[in-house]
């Protein structure tokens, strides 16, 4: 056999074991929901663990972490048949912490374990045996974690640049991109984990990290830095489609508009950074006060997320 078949083999018995789990799942246009088997799906796509994150004094560092944050929620990085299927850091790890009703196909036991060595992900570390760990939470105890965080020690940024291009088959990383998720993991710790319940997803939430995303990408092109600016816009096109899954409702039509003519704003953007951002910083206000007009007819409403269940 052709051994350029290999991969593409593996990611259609991916998306056949998704599709098939899917049919037998409610029909959402959230793509989460595919990976989830949870008593309380509604429960699971409206609300987050809280993140623990430590910001740093540093700004240097501190704004090393904003960019790792981006990152860390954009199926991009991980690239291979984990960036077809939609999944990135934050699927495994919500908020940086763990996810225990994740239950993917040909990967997961338990819910809230993974196979981190399952053929279907990695041409490399495939290794024929079907055996599902517990996803650690990256705020939780550090005497659970088996990596080390010392940043006088290059364990993590290892771990991280083998997961990325071996585990999940990715691209390699930018040096930029693999420090940034470094430092953002790093700051994750159970010392800085705010009391209370769970956090909503709202759209002012995804709205936010868009806003953070791209203006972290602006930055980094006026640096000189293109690679991150670009990984940065791709962040934020993953979110827009992500709040695109929550209005695919009758009546919302000219919000999905909105947002697929501000992903082609970002799009064009990443191929001529040189552009003029002006249309962006023209359009997107607008779209966004349209956007939150219309959040309580979307599925970002628990009320609404449950009649379509």
């Amino acid at each position: 056999m052709d051994r350029r078949q290999g991969p593409a083999s593996l990611v259609g018995l991916a998306v056949l074991l998704l599709v098939a789990t899917a049919a037998d799942a409610p029909q959402l246009p959230i793509r989460e929901a595919r990976w989830l088997k949870s008593p309380n799906l509604v429960a699971d796509l409206t609300t987050l663990p809280r993140e623990c994150l430590a910001s740093p004094k540093d700004k240097t560092l501190r704004q090393s972490v904003a960019v790792g944050r981006e990152l860390f929620r954009s199926p991009l990085m991980l690239g291979g048949q984990a960036a077809r299927a939609g999944l990135s850091c934050s699927s495994c790890h919500r908020n940086g912490r763990t996810n225990p009703h994740f239950h993917f196909p040909g990967i997961s036991g338990e819910p809230g374990t993974a196979d981190v060595t399952a053929s279907i992900m990695s041409s490399h570390r495939g290794d024929g045996i079907f055996n599902p760990k517990p996803i650690p939470d990256l705020g939780g105890d550090p005497k659970k974690l088996k990596i080390s965080r010392d940043p006088a020690k290059s364990d993590l940024r290892t771990f991280i640049h083998g997961l990325i291009t071996q585990e999940f088959d990715g691209p390699e990383p930018s040096a930029t991109a693999l420090s940034s998720i470094t430092d953002y993991v790093r700051a994750l710790k159970m010392s800085a984990c705010p009391k209370g319940t769970n956090v909503p997803i709202s759209l002012d939430a995804k709205l936010a990290e868009i806003d953070s995303a791209v203006e972290l990408a602006r930055e980094a092109y006026r640096s000189g830095d293109a690679g991150t600016g670009r990984d940065l816009l791709s962040a934020a096109r993953s979110t827009l489609g992500a709040i695109d899954e929550r209005y695919q409702l009758a009546g919302l039509e000219s919000s999905r508009a909105d947002l697929a003519s501000a992903s082609e704003t970002l799009f064009e953007l990443q191929e001529n950074a040189a552009r003029d951002w002006q249309d962006w910083q023209r359009d997107w206000p607008q779209r966004k006060r349209r956007l939150l007009a219309v959040e309580r007819k979307s599925l970002f409403n628990p009320t609404v997320l449950q009649k379509q269940l």
